[in-house]
């Protein structure tokens, strides 16, 4: 049962905070860049081709000529309705008729694409109709239709404009037809629709979307093997996948049976908000104790510090407890935007300050990593250690990359973090029947449907003061922040001793009352569990939610021989640079180790006392090729 639910997406107008500045960097520069590498207009970037598909998938249904056919990954069509997303987010806030022409246009071009019984895909409408269905392991149908699902809700809430959800509806209907009244065999290869169909029905409370969501829950792991007599009955692959690794697919067993996060770490993630969702929707108690032990899995054994999750290239998956290696990380940028999604489906069911503070620590770090401060280059991998000549090169390391390439050929992450981007105001702030909940801190103005209207104003994530303005008052929730070891809460300026509860304090609040939050912003140093193998004797730092990472351009270009004093001050100073733009960067104590010119050698070596640099880990890269840590000795 959901205590408390997303806002509409209407109801937060960001203000001139941190989110706000990155709500008008998606508006203005990353929407318009992405458009452009969709319609293969960027310069010196990888070529995209969606637009493409979708015209030639229109002439392959007219049987005319598709001239250059299909192009790109499997599912590239998602590419396009993930930057749908993402333009239905920016509209809600910033209101543009030219953008809202553009991709009325587009809607246009992807609606005579689907055939006449409701099918929608490029990749087999172009290179061969007699495939499809046959190849749920690899074949992402089902995962296409379920971003294109997620972008149709999205855009009806935006702007009131049904066609595209018209077009996914009758989507939805076939696919129902295929899988319930035909009675196919199987689950999706990669998890997506299950969570797309909540959210339209949701929106549209049409029943068999949600039965379908339900279906593809329940039938996962019932039969592990189905993938494998799949792939035994047709003779061509994708990626020459046998289905027989059971624990990527997520599919060893039955969903409610499944207590430890494995396998593909985007696949995982997208599967456990479905089921966050069809739980807390349904009132399934057994499904949401699932969930509650795969997110135990995930946050208490197998996430890094900066909410990355997926520890090795290999199946860009989960691996063992504490297996959690900086530098071979995989952490790829969706996975942690799935994690911000689980979590927000968590939170919806249980009004616990642990999922907020995760979204929180997955948002300020791994995600906003994903791209460079100019909106244009974007990471799909995020190791927490980078050293030039190793990383990127060595056949172990190939996959993290010192830079931020512009676009790649599986370019999933870059119109993710756009979608997650402009939607932030769903995560940061929720309404429940009577209450209005302020999970996040961002500043700008909300109206509740509760009747609950308010304004926040804040610095945060660098100023630990949030100021709330009541305008319409009714019961509030304001999460206090695991990380903050102590707070102020006061009410028109008298101190309120209110309990924190699940982290989280209720008040009451009237017309024209100020809520003021002091948060701690205090450096902590954070010290590794002795478990994880790679860590022993190392030492991280954070300040609020932002973990500090030290890069060779502040520190005589070598962080390597860099050690953190035991116990040494620690200075917080500003730092604007165009690179970076106005940040915060930390002076510590440090010791510099002097190089040996052996490989190896039986002398002890010498340390020189130095100023250690940290900067935010999410603005690490913008800087050129340097090298990079989070992890540091401590001596």
């Amino acid at each position: 049962m959901k205590i408390q639910q997303q806002l509409p997406i209407h109801s937060y107008k960001p203000g001139n905070g941190f989110i706000g500045s990155y709500q008008k960097l998606i508006r203005n520069v990353v929407i318009p860049y992405q458009y452009e590498v969709l319609c293969d207009k960027a310069e010196d970037t990888e070529k995209s081709h969606v637009i493409d598909n979708f015209r030639n998938a229109a002439k392959a249904l007219r049987h005319e000529n598709t001239g250059d056919g299909f192009y790109g990954m499997v599912f590239q069509d998602s590419d396009a309705a993930k930057w749908l997303e993402a333009v239905a987010y920016s509209l809600s806030v910033f209101p543009d008729e030219k953008l809202e022409k553009t991709a009325d246009e587009l809607i246009d071009i992807i609606a005579d694409a689907q055939d006449k019984d409701g099918y929608l895909n490029t990749y087999y409408t172009i290179k061969d109709k007699d495939k499809r269905w046959t190849n749920i392991l690899e074949g992402h149908e089902l995962y296409c239709s379920g971003h294109m699902m997620e972008a149709a809700t999205a855009y009806f809430e935006a702007t009131g404009k049904d066609k595209l959800l018209k077009v996914m509806e009758k989507n939805a209907e076939h696919i129902y037809n295929i899988f319930i009244e035909k009675g196919h065999e199987g689950y999706p290869g990669h998890p997506e629709i299950e969570l797309a169909l909540m959210k339209m029905y949701r929106l549209t409370k049409n029943e068999r979307l949600l039965s379908l969501a339900r279906h593809f829950i329940d039938i996962r792991g019932v039969d592990p093997h189905y993938y494998e007599k799949e792939r035994k009955e047709r003779s061509w692959t994708v990626w020459n996948g046998d289905g027989r690794n059971h624990h990527y697919q997520q599919s060893h067993a039955p969903v409610r049976e499944q207590k430890d996060a494995v396998g593909h770490s985007v696949r995982a993630v997208y599967l456990y908000t479905a089921m966050a969702d069809a739980a807390n929707t349904t009132d399934d108690k057994q499904l949401l104790e699932a969930c509650r032990n795969l997110w135990n899995s995930i946050t208490q054994k197998r996430m890094y510090i900066t909410g990355a999750i997926g520890s090795t290239v290999h199946g860009e998956a989960f691996t063992e407890d504490y297996d959690l290696p900086s530098d071979t990380a995989y952490a790829e940028t969706c996975a942690s935007i799935g994690l911000m999604m689980f979590a927000s489906q968590m939170l919806q069911g249980e009004v616990n300050g642990e999922y907020a503070d995760i979204m929180e620590k997955a948002f300020y770090n791994t995600v906003l990593a994903g791209m460079a401060k100019d909106g244009k280059r974007f990471f799909y991998v995020n190791p927490l250690e980078v050293i030039p000549g190793i990383s990127g090169k060595a056949v172990t390391h190939r996959h993290d990359l010192t830079q931020r390439p512009k676009w790649y050929t599986c370019a999933c992450c870059p119109p993710n973090v756009a979608r997650l981007i402009s939607s932030f105001g769903k995560y940061a702030y929720g309404e429940g029947k009577d209450t209005a909940y302020c999970h996040l801190y961002a500043e700008g103005e909300v109206i509740f449907s509760n009747g609950v209207k308010l304004k926040c104003e804040t610095g945060y994530p660098y100023n630990f003061i949030i100021r709330y303005i009541i305008e319409k008052g009714g019961k509030i929730a304001i999460r206090i922040p695991g990380w903050s070891k102590n707070h102020t809460l006061t009410v028109n300026g008298i101190k309120t001793e209110a309990e924190i509860s699940s982290g989280y304090i209720y008040l009451t609040a009237n017309d024209g009352d100020e809520i003021l939050l002091n948060l701690s912003d205090e450096v902590k140093i954070i010290y590794p569990s002795s478990r994880i193998p790679t860590l022993s004797g190392l030492v991280s730092i954070m300040r609020g939610p932002i973990v500090y990472c030290f890069e060779g351009t502040d520190n005589d270009g070598d962080v390597l021989s860099l050690r953190l004093r035991k116990n040494g001050a620690i200075k917080v100073k500003s730092l604007d640079c165009e690179q970076l733009g106005s940040t915060v960067q930390l002076e510590l104590e440090g010791l510099r180790e002097h190089t040996c010119d052996s490989l190896y050698s039986s002398q002890e070596p010498a340390f020189i006392p130095c100023t250690a640099k940290a900067i935010p880990y999410y603005l690490w890269g913008n800087r050129g090729e340097n090298q990079m840590r989070v992890w540091i000795p401590y001596k």
